[in-house]
């Protein structure tokens, strides 16, 4: 073997942003079954009121603006929409998940802002116009039935420049909608094409019609506000409309493209108020207008908003919205993520809801709840992949669930670009009802041990490796192996080897054990980034598994759509109906589930793609497009003779397809602390230790695979241990990092390798 250098220093350039992952021991015993488990999952969100279902009352509209880069449109695509009827009555928050709704409204892309501009009062809508940097416009036309007409196409139109011409918007980019010169209508703010200052389009309504229900807007300021954001942070610039090219920092890093507008007043001076999200940041800034109705000047802002409350903390670039959620006649304050990155947001606890306790004119703002709604629902961070199998062999099965990761922490590197740190794990739901009515229970969190692995994108399979009779779990994950993870008994799994046969399909594995040819033995499926699908046929027995290869274009299979993106994700899963025949459903980067038949005696040739799937369900106008990444499986799940499918997307939740089950959170479990993470693992060159902020590190150490203390290392001064480089010279292999900290002390397994792979 080759050596592997390490460096040792404190890098003072570093600057790390933390939250704590799980902190144990927890206890998950509540009684009370979530409200919306099957609801998918949230990420970031953007949330509009509107009646959806015409009784009168608001409404929340939801839409996860998670997507795949377009490469022909140059916009992001996948975005998922949720509907919740509110069913609360005076100071009360309930609604009720109704996706049979979101068939009613039109597609969106990347952001949506629900405001009603012709004052009919109706909701319409506001949207970004994919492959136009732009904005269309539907206006809410709705009498027996909720009804949409785009009246704005296909992009928005101002009087700028000596003519009219489009409203330039990004898809990273939420503009403001609201009243600001309050005579009736509604205006629109937007950050400049150069992303510095801000462009008023006035609204022109009243001034040509006498009546606000028109969209004819004139760019009547470029400086709006009088104030600035820096061209590559969020620093904010009073009284100015000055170029501030000479205050770039040394780095001479560009700003990046993206920004959150919303609007309010914040002081009851009858003026607007700005309340700004930063791409790469996540806090919120108050603007305050001491200027006049004619003239908007921003003369003071707040970077820790909330005062009243916990300050606004939502890596990547919070977006607000201002909606009466209790029922009070009062709105409250919605904040999620809106960063298009799929590896920077936060996720799980990434919908933050503040209650208003004044009023509409003078907001004071309480933090009410981090995981609004998520906390309702099977929410997995990013990512969900389900397997199904009777794990505790009582003749019902259970659900073994495994995700991309979930989110730890963000930190800015010496040139302040912003990462973010995920792990993955899987989780074991328990079938805890009866046979014909499944139920499920958090039972386990951490099935299989994988968590001190330090990996991301785990995928489970199920099956017996050791011939002991016990269920193993085979995971793949984003480095393109399988790990094996044996069962020693009363759900105590332990790592057995993680490169699996050496397998190796590149990058995103999501192995299958399914007996294709029905020889009596599971086979070896596995899936990966590119979108194709590998076969490993078992030549070994029942005692001792041998997976061989034999193709890696099983069925002819790639599910990548070129015209929308550079990779497929295949996410494989053979099942079988009763008449025996097999079949196969592929989810994918699109979100499309993929349906393919002509699969028995044809295992050299081409699987034929169907549109048949609804059948197979037992369901009949039913999208299989569900957001992107997804995955699924297949099963007769009440034992009714019809297959009921979960499905699993980016967002971290799923989906339930047939008859309905419900999902208890959990039972007490104790949980190891995730204060402290160690990345990248593998490493080669640099080596990070992240903590959360109120830990301090203070002393590492590194240990031979034997248990030998090799090197002991203390900080150069009192400060975190994050991030570091380490100057040393091993043989490439399998050590042990032990990290003493004020607050506890962690062990975590770290493989040295020769060169990046």
């Amino acid at each position: 073997m080759g050596k592997t250098i390490f460096i040792l220093c404190i890098l003072s350039f570093g600057y790390f942003y933390s939250l704590s992952g799980q902190t144990g021991p927890q206890v998950f015993n509540s009684p009370t079954a979530l409200k919306y488990p099957w609801a998918g999952g949230m990420n970031s969100m953007q949330f509009g009121e509107i009646d959806i279902d015409l009784d009168g009352k608001m409404d929340l509209f939801a839409l996860d603006r998670d997507g795949v880069f377009n490469i022909t449109q140059n916009d992001v695509r996948g975005n998922r929409t949720y509907c919740f009827l509110n069913d609360g009555g005076p100071n009360e928050i309930k609604y009720v998940f109704a996706p049979e709704y979101s068939s009613l409204f039109p597609e969106l892309y990347n952001w949506a802002i629900f405001a009603d501009y012709n004052m009919d009062g109706k909701t319409d809508i506001f949207t970004y116009s994919p492959g136009w940097a732009g904005i269309k416009v539907y206006e809410n036309v709705s009498a027996d039935v909720l009804k949409f007409d785009l009246v704005a196409s296909p992009f928005l139109t101002s009087f700028q420049g000596g003519g009219y011409t489009n409203i330039f918007v990004t898809y990273a980019d939420y503009p403001g909608i609201y009243d600001i010169d309050n005579d009736g209508d509604l205006d629109l703010l937007t950050f400049s094409t150069l992303g510095t200052f801000v462009d008023l389009h006035k609204n022109m309504s009243m001034e040509l019609y006498g009546i606000p229900d028109s969209l004819s807007f004139e760019r009547t300021e470029t400086c709006w506000g009088y104030f600035g954001e820096s061209e590559e942070s969020n620093k904010i610039y009073l009284d100015t409309c000055r170029n501030f090219s000479a205050a770039k920092s040394l780095s001479n890093k560009e700003r990046h493209t993206g920004s959150t507008f919303l609007l309010l007043d914040l002081n009851a001076d009858n003026l607007a108020d700005l309340l700004l999200g930063d791409i790469d940041y996540p806090s919120l800034f108050a603007l305050y207008n001491g200027g006049s109705l004619e003239e908007a000047k921003m003369t003071s802002y707040d970077t820790l908003f909330p005062a009243t409350s916990e300050k606004t903390t939502l890596f990547s670039m919070p977006v607000s919205s201002y909606i009466d959620v209790n029922n009070d006649g009062v709105n409250d304050l919605l904040v999620s993520t809106f960063d298009p990155s799929l590896s920077k947001s936060q996720n799980k606890n990434s919908v933050w809801l503040y209650l208003n306790n004044g009023d509409n004119n003078k907001p004071i703002f309480n933090l009410y709840s981090k995981n609004f709604l998520q906390e309702e629902m099977l929410d997995f961070g990013t990512g969900a992949h389900i397997c199904v199998y009777d794990l505790d062999k009582d003749d019902l099965k259970d659900l073994i669930i495994g995700n991309y990761g979930y989110y730890l922490s963000s930190y800015y590197d010496e040139a302040h670009f912003l990462h973010s740190i995920f792990r993955s794990r899987i989780d074991f739901y328990k079938n805890t009802g009866k046979s014909g009515t499944p139920k499920y229970q958090l039972w386990k969190k951490d099935i299989g041990n994988f968590w001190v692995e330090d990996m991301l994108g785990l995928t489970p399979s199920i099956g017996d490796f050791n011939a002991d009779n016990l269920p193993d779990i085979l995971a793949g994950n984003s480095n393109g192996r399988v790990v094996l993870s044996l069962n020693k008994g009363n759900f105590d799994f332990e790592i057995s080897d993680t490169n699996y046969l050496d397998i190796d399909v590149g990058e995103y594995s999501y192995p299958q054990l399914f007996d294709l040819d029905k020889d009596g033995l599971k086979d070896l499926i596995i899936g990966e980034k590119n979108g194709n699908i590998n076969y490993y046929h078992n030549e070994g027995n029942a005692q001792s598994p041998d997976f061989v290869f034999i193709t890696d274009s099983l069925g002819k299979i790639n599910v990548t759509d070129y015209n929308l993106s550079y990779y497929g994700y295949s996410s494989p899963h053979f099942f079988r109906l009763a008449d025996g025949t097999t079949k196969l459903i592929v989810g994918s980067e699109q979100g499309l589930l993929h349906y393919y038949e002509d699969i028995d005696d044809n295992l050299g040739g081409e699987f034929i793609l169907s549109d048949k799937l609804g059948q197979v369900l037992d369901t009949s106008n039913v999208s299989f497009d569900r957001g992107i990444r997804t995955s699924a499986c297949l099963s007769d799940l009440n034992n009714d003779g019809t297959m009921e499918m979960l499905s699993g997307n980016y967002a971290g939740g799923i989906e339930y397809f047939g008859a309905v089950a419900e999902v208890m959170p959990g039972r007490e479990e104790k949980t190891t602390q995730n204060t402290i993470s160690v990345y990248p693992n593998p490493a080669y060159n640099f080596l990070y230790i992240n903590s959360s902020k109120n830990i301090k590190i203070e002393k590492v150490e590194i240990i031979s695979s034997t248990g030998i203390l090799l090197r002991s290392f203390v900080p150069l001064y009192e400060n975190y241990f994050t991030p570091i480089r380490v100057e040393l010279d091993f043989i490439a292999g399998i050590y042990f990092l032990r990290i003493y900290s004020d607050n506890e002390t962690v062990t975590r397994k770290l493989m040295l390798q020769d060169k990046k792979q």
